[in-house]
């Protein structure tokens, strides 16, 4: 559905995106994630049509998107800061976007609407931002749109909320084929929507696999020994710590592999500990950039 091949963009000699590639298939919900900085908001907005690149290729189901208004007339955008008329009421803005929109359903947003607790006559310029963002899914998803981009998607929305607006965006996916790219900084929630991941960082593309294969590829080990062992030499170690006797391991690699390697030799006790996205995060990325650091007073 997506597919963005050596895309690159500079702002007044800064590099942004410096041959960054990504695909994300349809129908799958795609977590994009990098630290602040890594490019994330400006590779949003290439695939929105607002930015034009430097160099490289961005299709969107194999068309170009950048002033393409086929191609943008299937795409729902939500971006982290809401824009709107301010004299407009959410009902003014369903007829923008119904005027706009060929896709535009008059009976899914009214269906729509029992999901949201907002009233349709309401200036958008009145609502709490939580309230607006509410309104702006409510709008989108009456697009119908084959791909729903997200910027910092649920940031503002109640917990009961936040999982209103993942349900309806689950239940496209599931009956429609519906592509969703979400950038979030809430690894925990990505964890719980994602099938496929990737990871940014300085303008690149750091990895990027399905959640499971990501999971698969790097594991927590915990093991002791009775007495000092050398652990196998060629094991590729990303962190390592240890608490008294006990090592913490965290280590690229399959996990029923690794754990025969390390009991041939003969621990008192090895445990194999899931990671969460979040720790595959920091890990992937290492380095002194991005470890968490002792601070001492």
């Amino acid at each position: 559905m997506i597919e963005v091949r050596g895309l690159c963009k500079s702002f007044d000699g800064f590099r942004a995106l410096d041959g960054l590639d990504l695909n994300a298939p349809k129908g799958a919900v795609y977590g994009l994630v990098g630290p602040n900085g890594a490019g994330k908001s400006t590779l949003i907005r290439h695939l929105a049509g607002i930015y034009r690149q430097d160099a490289g290729e961005i299709r969107i189901a194999g068309e170009e998107v950048f002033e393409n208004p086929a191609v943008k007339s299937r795409i729902a955008y939500i971006p982290d800061e809401i824009f709107y008329d301010s004299q407009a009421s959410i009902r003014d803005m369903m007829s923008f976007y119904r005027d706009m929109y060929p896709s535009f359903s008059v009976e899914r947003f009214e269906t729509l609407g029992e999901a949201f607790t907002l009233d349709p006559k309401k200036l958008m310029r009145k609502l709490s931002k939580g309230q607006q963002k509410q309104a702006a899914f409510w709008l989108a998803m009456s697009l119908q749109p084959e791909l729903v981009i997200l910027d910092e998607p649920v940031d503002g929305l109640d917990p009961v909320m936040r999982r209103q607006v993942w349900s309806i965006l689950l239940q496209d996916v599931a009956e429609k084929g519906t592509t969703v790219l979400v950038s979030s900084h809430n690894l925990r929630e990505l964890e719980d929507v994602c099938d496929h991941v990737g990871i940014l960082h300085k303008g690149r593309m750091l990895l990027e696999r399905s959640l499971s294969e990501l999971q698969e590829n790097i594991v927590k080990i915990q093991l002791a020994y009775a007495e000092d062992t050398p652990l196998p030499g060629d094991l590729a170690v990303l962190h390592q710590n240890n608490l008294g006797r006990v090592q913490q391991l965290i280590l690229r690699g399959k996990a029923d592999e690794l754990t025969a390697r390390l009991e041939a030799t003969h621990p008192l006790f090895l445990d194999v500990v899931p990671l969460s996205l979040e720790e595959i995060f920091i890990y992937e990325l290492g380095g002194v950039d991005h470890e968490v650091k002792d601070i001492l007073f």
